[in-house]
C-alpha cells in the first residue's frame, strides 16, 4: 500500500508539472504542414524529361510530400522515354497528379499516355489530350501495314492497361491510339467513364479540389489526400537539364548541324582560320548529342551530306548551276526527313527552307571567293613580275645579257631579239635572278 501511495503521488506530481508548463504559456508543438511538390514541364518528351520526372518523384518520396502535381504541356515525344516516366510514376510512394494546364495547353501523343497513368488526371478549361498514334522512332514509314498495325496495337494495349488500372475510359484510350482521336477537357470529363478526373483553373484551384479526395493507387490501395493549407514546393529543371533539353529541341539541333557543317567547310577552304573550325566542331558535337536524344532518320543525314558534297563540286567543277541546285534540293529534302515524325519532334519548314537556302548560298559565295582568290595574279615575289613592263638600262642582245628596271628594281635581263637602252620591254619569264623580256613599244 505504501508503494502504491508513492506511485500515485508521482503521477499527480508529473501531471501537475505538465499543467504548470501549459499555464506558463509554452505552446504545444504543431503538427507539420502538408507539402505538395509541384513541377512544371513544357516541351518534348525525351530522356532528359524522364530524368527530370524521376528527380521530382524521388524528391517527393524522400520528403514525405502528400502529393506530386505535374503541370504538363507537351506535343508528344519518344515512347521509350514515356514508358520510363510511367513506370516511375507507378512505383512512386507519393500520389501523382498530372494537370494539363493552363488553358490553351495540350498533352498530345506521349503526354496522353502520361496523363492516363496518373493517380489523378486533371485538365484546365480549354485544353485537350489524345492523338497518340505511334510512329517509328527513326521517322520512317513502316515497311508494311502489318508492322504499322503491330506498333499501333502494342501502344493501344499499353493505353488500355493504364486506363483500366485507373478506372478510366478504356475504349476512348484505345481510340486515341488507333484512330488518333483527341479530346477536349469537357469531352474527356463528361465521357462515361471519364478519361480524366476533374477540371481546375490552376494549380491552386486543383489542390483545393483535391483536399479530402479518395483515390485508388495502381496496386489497388486506397488513399485519401489531406491537402488543407498545404505548402507548395516547386521544383525546376537544373541548369544542366535546361541546356540539354534546349539543345535536344529538333529546330535547335538542326541549326547546330547547319552551323557545324558551315564552320568546317569554311575551315577547309581557309586552313588556319581556327575559329570557324572550332565553332563548327562544337556545333556538330552538340547536334550529334541532340540526335541521340531525339533520334534521326539515316536517309535524311545521307541526303544532307550529299547536298554539301554537291555544293562543293559545284565550286570545283562549274556545271552552270546544276550541281548547286541539286545540292540545295538535297539539303532541303534531307532536312525534312532528318527528324522523327513523332508529333512535336519535327523541324518546321519555316526553319528548314531559309536555313538550307542560306547554307547553300553562303557555301557557294565563299567557294566562289576562294576560286577567284586562287586565280588572282600574284602581287609579290618573282612570279608577280611576269607581264609587268619596264625599261632597259643597257643594250640587251641574244648573246649578251643586259640590265632592265622593273618596279624600281634592277634585274639582269635576256632577250631573243636585240634591244637598245631605254627601250620599253615586258617581262615574259623569271629564271632565278634573270628575267626574260621582249620589246613593248618604240624606243623613247
Amino acid at each position: 500500500m505504501l508503494r502504491l501511495g508513492f506511485g500515485l503521488i508521482a503521477v499527480i506530481a508529473a501531471a501537475g508539472a505538465v499543467l504548470a508548463g501549459l499555464g506558463n504559456g509554452e505552446p504545444a508543438q504543431a503538427p507539420p504542414r502538408a507539402t505538395v511538390v509541384v513541377a512544371e514541364y513544357d516541351g518534348i518528351i525525351h530522356p532528359i524529361t524522364a530524368e527530370f520526372f524521376d528527380e521530382v518523384l524521388t524528391r517527393a518520396d524522400t520528403s514525405g510530400a502528400r502529393a506530386v502535381v505535374i503541370e504538363l504541356r507537351t506535343p508528344g515525344g519518344l515512347l521509350e522515354s514515356t514508358r520510363s516516366i510511367v513506370s516511375r510514376m507507378i512505383a512512386a510512394r507519393t500520389p501523382v497528379v498530372v494537370f494539363v494546364g493552363p488553358s490553351g495547353s495540350r498533352a498530345a501523343s506521349a503526354g496522353f499516355i502520361i496523363t492516363l497513368a496518373a493517380d489523378i488526371a486533371a485538365m484546365a478549361p480549354g485544353t485537350h489530350i489524345g492523338a497518340a498514334h505511334p510512329v517509328s522512332a527513326n521517322g520512317e514509314a513502316p515497311a508494311d501495314k502489318t508492322m504499322s498495325d503491330k506498333a499501333a496495337e502494342d501502344t493501344a494495349a499499353y493505353a488500355r492497361t493504364l486506363a483500366g488500372a485507373r478506372h478510366r475510359n478504356v475504349t476512348l484510350a484505345a481510340e486515341a491510339v488507333l484512330q488518333s482521336r483527341a479530346f477536349t477537357d469537357r469531352e474527356a470529363l463528361e465521357a462515361s467513364p471519364p478519361l480524366v478526373d476533374l477540371s481546375a483553373n490552376d494549380v491552386g484551384d486543383l489542390i483545393a479540389k483535391l483536399d479530402g479526395r479518395r483515390l485508388t493507387r495502381f496496386d489497388g490501395r486506397e488513399a485519401t489526400l489531406d491537402l488543407k493549407d498545404a505548402l507548395i514546393e516547386r521544383i525546376e529543371m537544373t541548369r544542366r537539364q535546361q541546356v540539354l533539353s534546349a539543345i535536344a529541341h529538333p529546330q535547335i539541333a538542326y541549326l547546330l548541324l547547319s552551323l557545324g557543317m558551315l564552320g568546317l567547310v569554311v575551315e577547309m577552304w581557309n586552313p588556319g582560320a581556327v575559329a570557324p573550325g572550332v565553332i563548327g566542331g562544337i556545333c556538330l558535337l552538340l547536334a550529334f548529342f541532340a540526335f541521340q536524344v531525339i533520334t534521326v532518320n539515316a536517309t535524311g543525314m545521307l541526303l544532307i551530306a550529299l547536298g554539301v558534297a554537291l555544293l562543293i563540286l559545284e565550286i570545283k567543277m562549274p556545271s552552270f548551276g546544276i550541281l548547286g541546285v541539286g545540292g540545295i534540293v538535297s539539303l532541303i529534302v534531307g532536312s525534312v526527313m532528318i527528324t522523327s515524325q513523332v508529333p512535336g519532334v519535327t523541324v518546321s519548314y519555316r526553319v528548314i527552307v531559309p536555313a538550307a537556302l542560306a547554307l547553300g548560298g553562303i557555301m557557294l559565295f565563299l567557294g566562289r571567293l576562294a576560286v577567284q582568290a586562287q586565280r588572282l595574279k600574284p602581287v609579290t615575289g618573282a612570279e608577280a613580275l611576269v607581264g609587268e613592263e619596264g625599261q632597259t638600262l643597257t643594250d640587251v642582245d641574244p648573246d649578251r645579257p643586259g640590265q632592265v628596271s622593273v618596279h624600281g628594281e634592277i634585274w639582269r635581263a635576256t632577250s631573243t631579239v636585240p634591244l637598245r637602252a631605254r627601250s620599253r620591254v615586258r617581262v615574259t619569264a623569271v629564271d632565278g635572278l634573270t628575267v626574260r623580256v621582249e620589246p613593248r613599244g618604240e624606243r623613247t
